[in-house]
């Protein structure tokens, strides 16, 4: 056998071996670890500030499966540009950004509060404030939270809110908003 034919053939087993590693490698990634929402916000920010100078996030929301302690392996942020009179979506997933679409109707939200609990703080109060026992009684979890400032707030029109929603089958959903600067619960519905 000539030194031609033996690099061929070692080439060929490196190349295959590469080939089952790589394999074993991509079987074996499965889904990106859950995170809190504020582990995405600083690269996220950094393309809203490119995108508009003026932008100003108004508005989270887990973009994947939530876990039990409020973090999800994908979310997305919502920034408002008064300049641009526009507002544009970034989602984070694996410590990249995946997404980013201009929101085709008009959402000019004001600016959520800078100190507001991530959303494992926050979570922990919805749960204390009846999604523990709603999952319980129910067999149901956590589907969505959504922070944003105003909107669902009750009594305090200018409170940035965490809002909460449980859901299970057969059973009506569970709805918690939770002031996102204090962590107590505000209100409670079911729908």
């Amino acid at each position: 056998m000539d030194d031609r034919s033996r690099r061929s053939r070692s080439l060929a087993r490196a190349f295959a071996a590469g080939m089952i590693l790589f394999a074993a490698g991509v079987a074996g990634a499965g889904a990106p670890p859950p995170f809190a929402a504020r582990e995405g916000l600083e690269l996220a920010s950094a393309a809203a500030q490119a995108w508009s100078g003026d932008a100003q996030l108004v508005y989270v929301e887990n973009d994947e499966a939530l876990d039990d302690g409020g973090r999800s392996p994908r979310w997305g942020y919502l920034f408002h540009s008064a300049s641009l009179d526009r507002a544009r979506v970034w989602s984070v997933r694996a410590g990249r950004l995946v997404a980013a679409d201009d929101l085709a109707m008009r959402f000019d939200a004001p600016p959520v509060a800078a100190g507001w609990l991530d959303s494992g703080a926050a979570v922990a109060a919805a749960e204390s404030g009846g999604g523990a026992e709603y999952r319980k009684a129910h067999g149901g979890q956590l589907v969505n939270m959504l922070l944003v400032r105003g909107a669902l707030s009750e009594g305090e029109p200018d409170a940035t809110t965490w809002t909460f929603v449980y859901g299970a089958t057969g059973a009506p959903s569970l709805f918690v908003v939770v002031d996102a600067t204090t962590g107590k619960v505000q209100r409670t519905w079911r729908g």
